[in-house]
């Protein structure tokens, strides 16, 4: 008898279970076998999945969005658009990171947080709460973004600088 594996049909686009972990990966994207895909999440679009990424909880990957290196992202976040998460880069919680934003060495994105645009988070920076992180915006080294606070623009947050509750920082 044949080892056949299940196909499962959602709005007309055929998935597969992933051979790590379980989850759900459309037949238009691509996820590479050391990658991590957890019973609970999905890839979907035509995202890109490869390295020893790690998706799981009831995270999604989608539309042209990429995830690779060490990078995680898990519990209800998502990643879409053209954004790119990477190297050893966390995103957790209801985080959503999309545009072509990236968030990549080992920058953390969580909480309700957003990074989008052509926003950048990387070095050991974290974003977190409601904060928001957009535009052109860039914050790293070991900064900080939380509560309601939002950077954008072409706005730079860097060193050990924390912004947080209805700061705005903006630069034109």
């Amino acid at each position: 008898m044949e080892n056949m594996e299940r196909i499962i049909v959602i709005d007309g686009v055929e998935y597969h279970h992933h051979g790590n972990g379980g989850g759900l990966v459309a037949e238009t994207a691509e996820v590479g076998e050391s990658a991590y895909i957890g019973v609970d999440a999905k890839v979907y679009g035509n995202a890109k999945v490869f390295n020893d990424a790690k998706i799981y909880g009831h995270a999604k990957v989608y539309d042209d969005a990429k995830v690779y290196g060490n990078a995680e992202v898990s519990d209800d976040a998502e990643v879409y658009g053209h954004a790119k998460v990477y190297g050893n880069a966390e995103v957790y919680g209801n985080a959503k990171i999309y545009g072509n934003a990236e968030v990549f060495d080992d920058a953390e994105v969580c909480g309700h947080a957003k990074v989008y645009g052509n926003a950048e988070v990387y070095g050991h920076a974290k974003i977190y709460g409601n904060a928001e992180v957009f535009d052109d915006a860039e914050v790293c080294g070991h900064a900080k973004v939380y509560g309601n606070a939002e950077v954008y623009g072409h706005a730079e947050v860097y060193g050990h600088a924390e912004v947080y509750g209805h700061t705005e920082v903006s630069v034109e």
